[in-house]
């Protein structure tokens, strides 16, 4: 099956990427992905995954059971001509049904096929999911 092209927005990749989760997508969430060995994907129990043949078992294990629902908020941009990064908060459920909130690190290179992930770190979140992150001091 070919890939499907995304030749739109970084935004538009990262929903496609938030949609191939939800419904356990593997081909598609990793079609949204450069065609560089050197991509890296950091995931939450904080293994470092490099390449394409590492970051796709990973996904498969992690969702062999079904998709994973992650709302994305507070959406922090900083664009380039060619090149993205977007932070979010990542809304998810944990086992047990309570709420719970992750940090995402999403980077973004134009490529000649459109725009695609180079790099996705994800951190679990202490404390309660921040309401505004635009109101805090940082330094």
């Amino acid at each position: 099956m070919p890939k499907k092209q995304h030749n739109g927005s970084p935004a538009e990749v990262e929903a496609a990427f938030y949609d191939a989760m939800s419904r356990a997508d593997v081909d598609a969430l990793m079609a949204l992905w450069a065609d560089d060995e050197e991509i890296v994907c950091i995931q939450p129990n904080g293994l470092r995954l490099l390449g394409h043949r590492a970051i796709r078992e990973s996904y498969e294990m992690l969702l062999e059971h079904g998709g994973v629902h992650i709302q994305p908020t507070q959406l922090h941009e900083m664009h380039n001509l060619m090149s993205a990064v977007h932070t979010v908060v990542e809304g998810t459920t944990v086992l047990r049904g309570d709420q719970g909130h992750l940090v995402a690190t999403n980077v973004y290179l134009k490529t000649p096929k459109g725009w695609r992930i180079v790099a996705h770190h994800v951190s679990v979140a202490p404390g309660p999911t921040p309401s505004d992150t635009h109101s805090q001091v940082l330094h």
